[in-house]
């Protein structure tokens, strides 16, 4: 028998989600020149971009009603990936809260 080759091949563990997700991931705002790191969510399929895009971080190109265009650099070459929202979340978010931690502890001490 053939081995499949599907696009979602070799995703058992990285397409797998056990926590609950809120609505507030629909409450932000895209600007063109945002950082963001992709993301995947497997709850949703429509919009959902290809595995090796997983976890990088790109710049926001265009904004559609429902989607982003997102500017990836693997290797040399610059991507453009096609992602729904539910599949990117913003950059400062998790980079404010570890600069936040630390300033607060050098302040203190």
């Amino acid at each position: 028998m053939a081995r499949s080759r599907g696009f979602r091949r070799k995703t058992r563990q990285l397409l797998t989600k056990d926590t609950i997700r809120g609505l507030s991931y629909l409450l932000h705002e895209y600007k063109i020149g945002d950082k963001v790191v992709i993301d995947i969510d497997a709850r949703e399929h429509k919009g959902m971009p290809h595995r090796r895009f997983q976890g990088k971080v790109g710049v926001v190109e265009a904004i559609g009603r429902r989607a982003l265009k997102i500017r990836v650099r693997i290797g040399e070459k610059d991507k453009m990936v096609i992602a729904r929202v539910a599949h990117v979340k913003p950059l400062g978010i998790v980079s404010s809260i570890g600069s936040g931690n630390s300033s607060s502890s050098g302040s203190g001490g």
